[in-house]
């Protein structure tokens, strides 16, 4: 059963988290615009740790035989190949600890993708990716998926390096509908892991209801203070010069 809040003709490579209680309410927290950063931070770690926890059961095993404590044998799965996060520039970042928490020693890319002036079109601004990516199974963190253009750019970069579609995986916070469209039309291998879909974009191509700007809530206090302390520091080297 499609949840709640997603369209009815999902493309079968989307996934979205189970639409409980808990999850609706965290969701209404940091969707608030009285919430404090703090509340932001703290409530979309949760959403951001559970997405990543789905992400990771998308990810083939092979049977694995382990001896427990008791001596008895035990037939289970391990995790197939190697693992690797690539978080889209600046916003992604924040979906980094997630990973980190519950992948031990993951390695972790990052490309910046920004709007080119001249085309109107999403352009590779930087990208440090781990050698080895070709070989890895990736998960692609990026909080919004508005129109899709930045997550399209970011797996055209993949693919260059030589990562299969098939082996991408795709996990952010909110979705909408016409950017769900746009990026399953372009990679319809690629899985996408949602924690909701939102009812649609407006004309400036903002989700509604969102939650505004998700790297702004998240990182723009940090900003503001260290651009404050480097203003400080100015003042008092040329007061004392």
């Amino acid at each position: 059963m499609a949840p709640k809040n997603a369209p009815g003709d999902l493309p079968p490579s989307v996934y979205v988290l189970p639409q409980t209680a808990q999850l609706e309410a965290l969701y209404t927290i940091i969707r608030d615009k009285e919430t404090s950063r703090g509340d932001f931070l703290f409530y979309s770690d949760r959403i951001i740790r559970l997405l990543v926890e789905e992400g990771l059961n998308h990810l083939p095993v092979v049977p694995k035989t382990v001896q427990t404590p008791t001596g008895a044998t035990y037939e289970g799965v391990g995790f197939e190949g190697k693992i690797c996060g690539v978080s889209i520039l600046r916003a992604g970042e924040a979906m980094e600890a997630g990973l980190r928490e519950v992948c031990r020693s993951v390695r972790i890319g990052k490309i910046l993708i920004q709007r080119d002036e001249e085309t109107a079109q999403p352009k590779l601004f930087y990208s440090k990716l781990p050698q080895d990516i070709a070989q890895r199974y990736v998960l692609l963190l990026d909080p919004m998926l508005a129109t899709g253009g930045s997550a399209i750019k970011a797996v055209e970069v993949l693919k260059e390096h030589g990562v299969p579609e098939e082996r991408i995986i795709f996990v952010n916070l909110i979705a909408s509908p016409e950017g769900l469209k746009n990026f399953c039309t372009k990679y319809p291998h690629t899985k996408v892991i949602t924690g909701w879909i939102d009812e649609g974009l407006n004309e400036k191509a903002y989700i509604i209801p969102g939650l505004g700007d998700f790297g702004e809530r998240r990182y723009v206090y940090r900003v503001y203070v260290l651009a404050h302390r480097l203003t400080s520091v100015g003042w008092a080297y040329r007061y004392c010069s």
